[in-house]
């Protein structure tokens, strides 16, 4: 039996303005996949961006590696990668992304990979354009980026946050690879910390950063700091520096049953504009 010739392939270097142009149809959804178009087209290594091409026109992309992450996609577009992806289970950690196109996905891929570790189904989408100080909020200006011989400072809080956050530890044994990870971000300029005594106290990640937008993730308050009222100070001076920078824009998608994190999120003026859902393999 002949097979017919897939529309789907990866993204060519040349399509890469043509593909960022999609992303920017919902920034503050696809930010994660047009900063990893961004750092891979810097190589040529595109090969994990699918670009789904019918009679020619790109109309749908998705990021296929460790996590799998659909942009823009079609029905068909949706059941094309999950045909090419379907043997990969042991490869991917999640699927995330708008919640509708998530959903549809997983169902193509769930009979043949199993279940999920956790299916987080609602998870609002956030943005702020604002800075915090023209709300009247008080910002703490002790917050910045952290530095590279602070990683092993920054490690401990980030691997709490991880473990809390995913619902097992970020590694076993040792922790090179991790380390190398929480290092790679603090080089890139993406990590923002509190150390108070030695110790961080505060940290949060621009976990995507592009064409003037930034996704946060992985943001964190020591246990014990948790409930004096410290959080909408931090997390402000966050947002400050990075409007007044990089991205006036600033993204986040929380778990809808979060409601201490969502009121805190309202608080600094974010906005809800999307539904996003995760699945964790």
């Amino acid at each position: 039996m002949l097979r017919t010739r897939s529309d789907l392939r990866p993204l060519a270097p040349q399509e890469r303005d043509a593909a960022l142009e999609l992303c920017v149809r919902d920034l503050p959804a696809n930010v994660f996949v047009a900063a990893r178009i961004l750092e891979a087209s810097r190589t040529g290594m595109l090969s994990s961006v699918l670009a789904y091409r019918p009679e020619g026109q790109l109309t749908s992309l998705a990021w296929a590696s460790a996590n799998i992450v659909p942009v823009e996609t079609t029905p068909a577009a949706r059941a094309e990668v999950a045909d090419r992806v379907r043997r990969w289970r042991g490869r991917s950690a999640s699927l995330f992304g708008p919640r509708d196109q998530v959903i549809d996905l997983w169902a193509h891929l769930e009979p043949a990979w199993g279940q999920a570790r956790a299916l987080r189904a609602h998870q609002p989408l956030m943005v702020a354009n604002r800075p915090p100080s023209a709300l009247g909020l008080t910002i703490d200006e002790r917050v910045r980026p952290a530095q590279v011989h602070e990683t092993d400072l920054v490690v401990p809080a980030a691997a709490h946050m991880f473990t809390a956050e995913i619902g097992y530890p970020p590694y076993s044994g040792s922790s090179r690879a991790y380390r190398s990870s929480v290092a790679s971000l603090i080089a890139a300029g993406q990590t923002y910390v509190l150390i108070e005594d030695g110790e961080v106290v505060f940290k949060t990640d621009i976990g995507s950063l592009a064409l003037g937008c930034a996704q946060l993730q992985g943001v964190w308050l020591a246990p014990r700091l948790r409930g004096e009222g410290r959080a909408a100070a931090l997390l402000g001076s966050v947002l400050e520096q990075l409007m007044a920078g990089p991205a006036p824009l600033v993204s986040l998608y929380v778990n809808d049953y979060n409601q201490a994190a969502r009121r805190l999120y309202e608080r600094l003026g974010f906005r809800q504009v999307g539904d996003f859902t995760t699945v964790l393999l």
